[in-house]
């Protein structure tokens, strides 16, 4: 029996289980059963720009719902394609539910890209899949890893090569807000070992002070209601927060200290734009939105496919030992499961120290 997840395009805390009907396979086609997936503060992301990114376009869903995007595990259930067979498995972008049917192309043994028509006109970062057989990122043993931290960590990896492309305009230090969400742990630790001479300042909440102390990522870990201990040298921010009064706390707090302001993901965008005296300026730069898939293709040209998947995999290898054992493994059983998780993320109170896994 096949479900999903479907979400309220409006109203995202309205989620429901639905029991997708049974459909013959097209010829070339490969149906995937869904075996593994996490959920993260990156799938808020991915519901919460889904429009204005087309996020609800790779896995359509009916009337006012859609269906949330997940990175994952899967295995070929059912094959009318030459070169898959029943058994193998993949990783790469999932419906939150328990099936997709995919229409491989450009095949390799490595991966393939899914070139069903509707998600032609999306990012190819999203369209393509990894072959785990002859995966040079893939250990069985860090599964979980990979799906909790390895989309955000990628983020993170191209944050570090924008800045230091840009000799990070400058600065000394760099600022992350949110510095306990897992795109910022990435970041953290890609800037620790390509760019030492750069201090790196966390903010996070009172109660997760002790938590980014202990990581070892950060020079520095500074609530967000002592701002004002923020070092007034040049500076760039990455906020992964969202909260628009924060960030023009910081813009305030910094001044022409503040070189350049980077928004990651799209959480909250609009409230990003706000400011304290409500004069709808920040002081110092215009913050940027930085897109990651724009970013990747770039590296990827820059780099070569080849160069850019070892600088990766060699910055990966050294993130999974900068996080050790920082994060519990959460798996949870069911797609219902999936769908709790979600609903409960949005509500922002999961413990950063913990993992979800979804066994649908």
């Amino acid at each position: 029996m096949k479900h999903s997840v479907h979400v309220n395009r409006e109203k995202l805390t309205e989620a429901k289980t639905v029991e997708l009907p049974k459909m013959d396979l097209p010829d070339g086609a490969v149906r995937l059963k869904v075996q593994s997936f996490a959920v993260t503060a990156n799938n808020v992301t991915y519901a919460v720009a889904g429009d204005r990114f087309g996020y609800w376009n790779f896995f359509p869903a009916e009337d006012e719902f859609g269906i949330v995007p997940m990175w994952g595990h899967a295995v070929v259930e059912d094959s009318a394609h030459p070169e898959f067979k029943v058994g193998e498995r993949v990783y790469g972008y999932l419906p939150m539910g328990t099936h997709l049917t995919v229409m491989p192309g450009k095949v390799s043994k490595h991966g393939f890209m899914d070139m069903a028509a509707h998600r032609q006109p999306m990012s190819p970062i999203y369209n393509q899949y990894s072959r785990l057989d002859a995966d040079p990122e893939h250990d069985p043993a860090k599964e979980n890893e990979r799906m909790i931290f390895g989309p955000l960590f990628k983020t993170g990896f191209l944050i570090e090569s924008f800045m230091r492309r840009e000799n990070w305009h400058g600065a000394e230090a760099v600022i992350l807000t949110s510095a306990s969400s897992k795109t910022a742990m990435g970041l953290a630790s890609v800037a620790k070992d390509r760019s030492p001479k750069i201090r790196r300042i966390g903010l996070t909440s009172k109660g997760n002070v002790g938590f980014v102390e202990q990581s070892g990522l950060y020079d520095e870990v500074i609530a967000y209601d002592n701002l004002d201990k923020i070092a007034q040298v040049p500076s760039v921010s990455v906020d992964f927060a969202g909260n628009g009064e924060l960030l023009a706390q910081l813009h305030n707090h910094l001044g022409e200290n503040l070189k350049y302001s980077c928004l990651v993901g799209a959480t909250h965008i609009e409230a990003r734009g706000g400011t304290m005296d409500g004069s709808g300026k920040l002081a110092g730069p215009e913050p940027i939105l930085f897109f990651a898939p724009d970013h990747a293709v770039a590296a990827v040209k820059e780099l070569g496919p080849e160069g850019f998947g070892k600088e990766i995999a060699k910055s990966w290898q050294q993130f999974l030992s900068d996080v050790g054992t920082a994060i519990e493994m959460d798996v949870r059983e069911g797609i219902d499961a999936a769908r709790e998780a979600f609903v409960t993320m949005l509500g922002g109170s999961v413990d950063p120290a913990k993992g979800i896994v979804i066994h649908p």
